[in-house]
């Protein structure tokens, strides 16, 4: 079979004025373009999973406007975020309509599967591990099911275990390459819409995989930046001393995301530092403690805030710059938080930061609460998941108020002379290397 493994890649904002403010944002401009540019690891997984024998595409397009020409497949796999799941049904529609067979899969089709189904000749649910395989050769025989339940546990573990198929993406430039290492995070904070949904408890990948991808990836994109695509990935202290000893003579440069535990041990922060980890996004949320209870079933959040800057000062002591997210428009939050936060941001001397604004994407407790309280004004509102957009009634703020004062925040934050202050106070406070 010609099959097409068909991803939607991009960030889209719909509030025009956060839009218009951001291409003159140079701080924000930088970090839209890499995730832009970000390979779907999952699709390539897939393309892993696929058995021998068929002829196999591996697309990237922004939206359906921008392919001039689709490609004849005898069978579509399609994969998207929640903000552009409505360019995934569009382009699984056109090709329905010329008879070729589609399944959709990834996170918003696996918590929705019935809206996928109105699009889709199949869904996958939660991983491709286990069921992939299946699905090929269900199509392969006009025999496809309506939904097929893929593994939720051991997916780093043979049989289930498949290394991404990085030869697809030689030729193509990207300003980084990703690598899983786990998948899913027992923080479990409320709002979490990343893998932590499609799993049933933590997976780690052994260190030998996570090298053996590294090294797949560099044959095959010259001189790749590495972004881990984790959830969590220094929850595991032994496991991280294993992985960040490895990665020493690899000579690469990465990114990758984690919590505030990641600075409780000095010996993993050098480590850190040696492995060639040039950035960490750390979630603060908010600089004030009050504001993050009820965020996780542990309070882990709320508990760590008081830590927010001595883990800043230990990672970028040795160099690695901590790039701060706060989330704006948490129940407690009132307009007095934007303030809060820039004062935050602007003393304890971070070297990046990342605002969002609170998000309740489906199948996350955060949008069963806020539905069950009546604070989702529409029921449907997918294409604002955006990260960026208000899509729900705030508790002490009204929506106005918080649209203004993220743009106040990204205004004071992502200029030109902020963005160089931060910058010069991280390279001024970094050691020789």
């Amino acid at each position: 079979m010609r099959i097409g493994l068909i991803a939607l890649s991009g960030v889209r904002v719909k509030s025009a004025e956060l839009a218009a403010l951001g291409v003159t944002l140079p701080g924000f401009i930088r970090r839209g373009e890499v995730i832009a540019s970000l390979p779907s690891l999952g699709l390539l997984t897939v393309a892993a999973l696929t058995p021998p024998g068929h002829d196999l595409t591996y697309l990237e397009v922004p939206d359906h406007c921008a392919q001039p020409h689709w490609p004849d497949f005898d069978l579509v796999g399609l994969s998207s975020m929640t903000a552009q799941i409505d360019e995934a049904h569009v382009i699984a529609d056109l090709y329905r309509a010329r008879g070729t067979r589609v399944v959709l899969g990834g996170l918003h089709a696996s918590m929705l599967p019935d809206e996928a189904l109105a699009h889709a000749d199949a869904v996958v649910r939660f991983g491709a591990e286990g069921i992939w395989p299946r699905v090929v050769a269900d199509a392969a025989r006009g025999a496809l099911e309506r939904v097929y339940t893929g593994a939720t546990n051991d997916v780093f573990t043979p049989p289930l275990y498949a290394a991404p198929r990085f030869d697809l993406l030689a030729g193509r430039d990207y300003n980084r390459v990703t690598v899983q290492t786990s998948r899913g995070c027992p923080r479990a904070c409320e709002f979490c819409a990343a893998s932590l949904r499609i799993t049933s408890q933590f997976n780690q990948k052994p260190v030998d995989l996570v090298l053996a991808e590294i090294r797949a990836a560099k044959r095959h994109v010259r001189r790749p930046f590495f972004e881990f695509a984790d959830d969590n990935t220094f929850l595991n202290k032994a496991w991280s001393k294993e992985l960040l000893r490895a990665l020493r003579p690899e000579g690469i440069h990465y990114f990758t995301e984690t919590d505030a535990s990641v600075a409780d041990d000095t010996e993993q922060c050098d480590l850190l530092a040696e492995s060639g980890c040039r950035q960490v996004l750390i979630g603060f949320e908010s600089p004030r403690a009050e504001d993050l209870g009820g965020m996780d079933p542990q309070a882990w959040k709320q508990r760590h805030a008081p830590t927010a800057r001595r883990v800043i000062d230990t990672l970028q002591s040795r160099g690695v710059s901590v790039n701060g997210c706060f989330i704006l428009g948490l129940d407690n939050h009132t307009p007095e938080v934007f303030p809060a936060v820039l004062d935050f941001v602007r003393s304890s001397g971070l070297a990046e930061v990342q605002y969002t604004v609170l998000t309740p994407f489906p199948g996350t407790p955060l949008y069963d609460r806020l539905r069950r309280e009546g604070r989702l004004p529409r029921e449907r509102f997918w294409d604002a998941c955006t990260l960026f957009d208000v899509n729900y009634v705030p508790q002490q703020m009204t929506v106005e108020e918080l649209e203004k004062g993220l743009r106040w925040l990204m205004t004071e934050t992502y200029s030109r002379e902020e963005t160089s202050r931060r910058t010069r106070g991280f390279v001024a406070g970094r050691p020789n290397r």
